[in-house]
């Protein structure tokens, strides 16, 4: 069997977030093809326990503590010069060496890096004779860029700065690896418009969903009290986007709703809540769980999931997974990025604070919440379950890492005649 050398910033599980879903079943498939080493970077002290997991699917592994006070400092370093910020954040020797050592052997002929910082592992000379896969998931200097429009000076400089010298970084991974990946096909346009000379390598693949644990009745034992009415949103809320549009929907959206409706909760279910997040719990109606251990159960006893982010790049794991659960979801233009879904058929679209509370206010005042959209949540499920499947869209990555060709059927780009 053939070896590959995978490079992650974060411990690929537990798949409780959007970048370790998607490096857990990319591990997953690679595991099956391939001789897998894998080193990666934790950065969370209760994801230890979980090594073996991963380590089951490996032939070798490299665990690398990654306190983010030093990481930080090493991204303070970067403004000293003209470097990266992301790049240096996970710069570290240690993995240099492991990865100099995996690939001394001679053995491993193909490599992958999932987020652009992991590519610089592989961007030396020994990197030169393999068959290299960057996964940039998002443009994540195009993230960086909308940071700044949003923040005042001086962050909104430092943010913009850090845009421009990571695209730099960005383009030039793209044209020395063999292929860039994305999480979408607008990701991937994106890309192209920014790196015109890498768009012949540049493709995508979907994430999926396990619609079988994300299911319509999976965790039916809700939290709420019987009869009540709750909006939620979902989300790692020490992640800005979400800090961001969970703020804003309780200040510009909540009072309104809030008077039609005096009863309504609204719950915010997420990881590390910042102080931030934690103050909104002040305001009347609104719940900040914390982490919890299984979502699903939120989900389902919601009568509507709300994602209104403002700042985004990639797909959002959570539009997806409670479209799965066959419920009904209002989302941002920036939330839908990358989703195949039709507004006012498998979702409702809401383009400002006032298309917020009037198309929750309409899921609101039906009967029971849920039966007058019964069709909409068939369609959502149904979407998820046809296009949004892992197992299919994972070929589309092995394709790239030369696992198999691409379907005759398929509507991207034959791969280029550089790949080997």
């Amino acid at each position: 069997m053939r070896e590959l050398l995978f490079l992650v910033h974060r411990l690929p599980y537990p798949p409780n977030k959007g970048d370790k879903i998607r490096s857990w079943h990319m591990l997953q498939y690679l595991s099956r093809h391939f001789r897998v080493h894998l080193g990666c970077f934790i950065d969370d002290a209760a994801d230890w326990q979980h090594t073996r997991q991963v380590a089951d699917l490996c032939a070798s592994t490299r665990f690398i503590d990654l306190p983010p006070l030093s990481a930080r400092w090493r991204a303070v370093q970067a403004l000293l010069a003209r470097q990266s910020m992301s790049v240096q954040y996970y710069r570290d020797e240690r993995m240099l060496e492991w990865v100099a050592g995996v690939l001394s052997t001679g053995r491993v002929r193909h490599a992958l890096a999932y987020s652009g910082p992991m590519a610089q592992y592989v961007d030396g000379s020994a990197g030169r004779a393999l068959h290299r896969v960057i996964d940039f998931v998002d443009v994540d200097s195009d993230k960086w860029r909308q940071y700044g429009d949003s923040k005042p000076w001086p962050l909104s400089q430092l943010y913009q700065r850090e845009a421009h010298l990571l695209l730099q970084y960005e383009r030039h991974i793209a044209q020395q690896f063999s292929a860039a990946s994305f999480v979408s096909e607008a990701e991937a346009a994106l890309f192209r418009l920014c790196a015109p000379l890498a768009r012949r390598k540049t493709r995508h693949f979907n994430n999926g969903v396990d619609t079988g644990y994300f299911a319509p009745g999976a965790g039916q034992s809700h939290p709420y009290r019987p009869g009540t009415q709750v909006l939620v949103f979902t989300g790692a809320m020490d992640y800005w986007p979400n800090i961001d549009a969970v703020q804003w929907f309780v200040r510009a959206v909540w009072p309104a709703l809030r008077r039609q409706f005096p009863q309504l909760a609204f719950y915010i279910v997420g990881s590390r809540p910042t102080a931030r997040v934690r103050a909104l719990r002040r305001v009347a109606g609104v719940t900040v769980t914390g982490t919890v251990d299984d979502i699903r159960p939120y989900l389902a006893g919601a009568t509507l999931a709300v994602a209104p982010l403002r700042i985004a790049r990639g797909v959002q794991n959570k539009v997806l997974e409670a479209m799965a659960m066959g419920k009904i979801v209002l989302a941002s233009p920036q939330a839908l990025e990358g989703i195949a879904a039709q507004p006012g058929l498998e979702l409702l679209l809401a383009r400002d604070e006032a298309e917020f509370i009037h198309h929750a206010a309409r899921v609101l005042r039906a009967a029971d919440g849920q039966a007058t959209h019964a069709a909409m949540a068939a369609a959502a499920r149904q979407l998820i379950v046809q296009d949004y499947n892992w197992e299919r869209n994972l070929q589309s990555l092995g394709a790239m890492l030369q696992v198999q060709p691409f379907a005759a059927s398929t509507t991207q780009p034959p791969l280029p005649e550089f790949f080997p």
